[in-house]
């Protein structure tokens, strides 16, 4: 109620000072991005509330009709017009030589700002300005794909995102079939990791007695979830993800379940891609779960691998590699057949070998910044979890199969641990990981850091 009355108040001094801007109107669409950029500096010239209010509104009413070449644009104008004021940023430097004291050093502060940061919060006063942001960094960063010299802007709203979509200012909501309908449509829409089919699919996942879904939401972004997480309440730590989705599976009553496993980790909006709140989310759903079901003793994941069959197929490529031996890639040379994972005599072929090559990809294969070459393992061990194992096949999904043939991933968040594991992870980039992982495969003591399992 609170959100609806403000939106409606932002939206009646905009139509307001709307009233006080009289201006031709500008060029055809196609040449709008040179008449936006003269708005925005009209904005940023400092006239009073109610007619910034408008002016931000007309601003992102008019970027909103951009077209894709008039938009790269404007980009290139956030880039460059919209960047460091030189002389501004000389005249501080002056001063503080000058005069070192709060007083000049806080005008310092302000003048190596670029411009573009304060035009991003008056466009923010916009009614919907927030959500319209966030649109325009996803816009942005499609845009990037080829042009990396607009990466100045989009560093300048990720430093942004980051304050306006803190912990402080997110609110966990479950999400049930008592949930409004707008919001459980988004979380079909969005469903990123295991497609939901329809609304009873939905249903089986958030209605039943043994099925929990829970997503972050910001006030600017009404009914508009950031982030949400499904979890299975199980009886042990799931090897496969068939079972759970399953609609023939039985119904594990919650006061008999072990684990909670969360299955499925989806981020709706990649306009705050690179803005972390996910590792907030699952602390806050173990907390949530352990307080409703005191009995859980075990929290895992459930988790892909969309990395690791690109890295296989380069090691089989390689003359020499030093993941895989001669048998065990000619063993791996069944996975070009088709439908292998449908042929029992196969999958036992494959196994030992496929499960040996994984703990070494996960274990010892690294990218340029010496990070583990495995997104969702960045994230679940930057986080706190373990490496806890390695289910295969665990996943006959023709996406699966595509990107990790198969493989799934348990990352075991052990409350005791979770800050010991981080800090190891942070400063020696050191994998924990279950001895049953550790011993697939001979690693050095500082890149992997075994524990009892």
């Amino acid at each position: 109620m609170n959100t609806s009355f403000f939106s409606e108040l932002l939206q009646s001094i905009a139509d307001r000072g709307r009233a006080l801007i009289l201006r031709e109107r500008r060029a055809p669409a196609g040449q709008r991005s040179t008449d936006l950029v003269e708005l925005c500096e009209a904005l940023l010239s400092g006239r009073g509330e109610a007619s910034g209010v408008a002016l931000a509104n007309e601003v992102l009413a008019d970027y909103a009709a951009l077209t894709i070449g008039p938009r790269i644009a404007f980009f290139e104008a956030l880039a460059t017009t919209f960047g460091h004021d030189r002389a501004r940023i000389d005249a501080a430097i002056a001063a503080w030589r000058e005069s070192p004291s709060d007083q000049t050093a806080a005008e310092l502060h302000r003048a190596s700002e670029p411009r573009r940061l304060e035009l991003f919060r008056r466009l923010n006063l916009a009614p919907g300005g927030t959500a319209a942001l966030v649109r325009m960094r996803e816009q942005l960063l499609a845009a990037m794909d080829r042009r990396d010299d607009l990466g100045v802007v989009d560093n300048d709203f990720v430093h942004l995102f980051s304050s306006w979509f803190n912990r402080g200012f997110l609110v966990l909501r479950r999400i049930d079939w008592s949930t409004p309908a707008l919001i459980l449509e988004k979380i079909i829409r969005y469903e990123a990791v295991h497609q939901i089919r329809d609304w009873d699919d939905l249903r089986r996942r958030i209605d039943l007695p043994d099925r929990r879904c829970y997503a972050f939401f910001h006030p600017a972004l009404v009914d508009n979830p950031l982030i949400f997480v499904e979890v299975a309440l199980t009886r042990g730590i799931p090897a496969a993800i068939a079972p759970i989705l399953s609609d023939k599976r039985e119904v594990v009553e919650p006061e008999r379940a072990t684990t909670a496993a969360f299955y499925s980790i989806t981020n709706c909006q990649r306009g705050l891609a690179g803005v972390s709140f996910g590792h907030f989310l699952i602390k806050q759903v173990v907390e949530e779960v352990s307080r409703e079901m005191p009995r859980i003793g075990s929290f895992v994941t459930l988790s892909p691998a969309p990395n690791f069959a690109e890295w296989l197929d380069g090691e089989r490529m390689k003359e020499a590699s030093l993941a895989l031996d001669a048998d065990d890639r000619a063993a791996l040379g069944a996975l070009d057949r088709a439908q292998w994972w449908l042929k029992p005599e196969l999958i036992e072929t494959i196994r030992e070998p496929l499960l040996r090559a994984a703990a070494w990809y996960f274990l010892r294969a690294r990218n340029d910044r010496g990070w583990p070459l495995d997104a969702v393992a960045r994230f679940h061990l930057g986080n706190g979890a373990r490496l806890e194992r390695l289910d295969w096949p665990a996943d006959a999904s023709e996406r699966a199969l595509q990107q990790s043939y198969g493989l799934m991933v348990n990352y075991l968040y052990d409350l005791d641990y979770i800050e010991q594991n981080h800090e190891t992870y942070a400063q020696q980039r050191a994998v924990v990981a279950a001895g049953a992982v550790s011993r697939l495969v001979r690693v050095p003591a500082r890149e992997v850091v075994p524990v009892a399992g």
